[in-house]
């Protein structure tokens, strides 16, 4: 274990004892695993060793003025104080632009931190300070001003990977979270099971943090490709909604959840929304023709 990683779990641990002593009530701090603080510290006591998840919690913050609730959204990387935490805040009593203008403001004060210092606590006060100013007074914040300059959003695409996707539940969240959002893309369900997801980058990152939590485990994002735009992004995108993807499967296994999905339909369909490039990404094998 490189001293820089231990120095990094144990700022963490010492960061997640001071939000539970700020917020002492049950519930108040929500972790995806309750045994990841457990798994961390058996790390550096050398108890483990299999490097531990990533510290991932929800933060319930209640809003005095207006009287609204915060869910604050938390990934601390392994790395982290050195390198950017993930933060995410959303309020049922937002509309989508005033989140996102509540989570670009978050995220351009948490960029003023050096690497090294630790900022949820600082995140937290900043939200009770400055969050009130996105709820009230909607109106003007859609006035135009001829002296504005134009906004640059964040396009990005992620190319989500799960070692299959089968449970009709899972894929009406997948769908329902997918057609609520902003995003257009398609997740085809099988084995091996694959999301893309496309839009600006506030609601992308709800998007994968909402199917993901509280506990999808053989999940990961295998690519993502951003780009700053000034518009509205519709002209980057390669998917016009979010829809579900049946391909054909190979093999007769009757009623069994364990068939493969048919890949070279899959390259023909990426073929066709000029994304052959991410197939090699995706699977680590050169693409083929689905007659080969």
């Amino acid at each position: 274990m490189s001293a820089s990683m231990k120095e990094c779990l144990q700022l963490q641990l010492l960061e997640m004892e001071m939000l539970f002593s700020m917020f002492p009530n049950q519930g108040e701090v929500k972790l995806e695993d309750v045994n990841v603080l457990t798994n961390i510290k058996r790390y550096l006591e050398g108890k483990r060793e299999a490097l531990p998840p990533k510290i991932e919690f929800v933060i319930t913050l209640q809003i005095e003025e207006p009287k609204v609730k915060i869910d604050l959204q938390v990934t601390m990387p392994h790395s982290y104080p050195y390198v950017a935490l993930q933060l995410f805040g959303r309020s049922p009593e937002l509309d989508r632009q005033q989140q996102l203008l509540l989570n670009k403001g978050l995220t351009s004060y948490i960029g003023t931190f050096d690497p090294g210092e630790l900022c949820v606590c600082a995140a937290i006060q900043w939200l009770q300070d400055n969050s009130a100013s996105y709820f009230l007074n909607r109106k003007l914040v859609y006035e135009p001003s001829t002296q504005a300059k134009p906004v640059k959003n964040t396009f990005l695409r992620m190319w989500i990977y799960s070692h299959h996707i089968y449970q009709q539940d899972l894929r009406k969240k997948i769908l329902d979270v997918g057609k609520r959002l902003d995003v257009t893309g398609f997740c085809m369900t099988g084995k091996p099971g694959i999301i893309c997801v496309e839009g600006f980058k506030e609601h992308c990152e709800e998007f994968w943090h909402t199917i993901r939590y509280p506990n999808w485990k053989h999940i990961s994002c295998k690519h993502a490709e951003s780009v700053e735009t000034e518009g509205n992004g519709e002209d980057l995108r390669l998917f016009h909604s979010f829809e579900e993807l049946l391909l054909e499967a190979h093999g007769d296994y009757g009623l069994r959840n364990d068939y493969h999905m048919n890949l070279g339909q899959f390259l023909e369909f990426l073929k066709k929304h000029k994304s052959e490039h991410v197939f090699q990404i995706l699977f680590g094998i050169e693409s083929k023709s689905s007659d080969s």
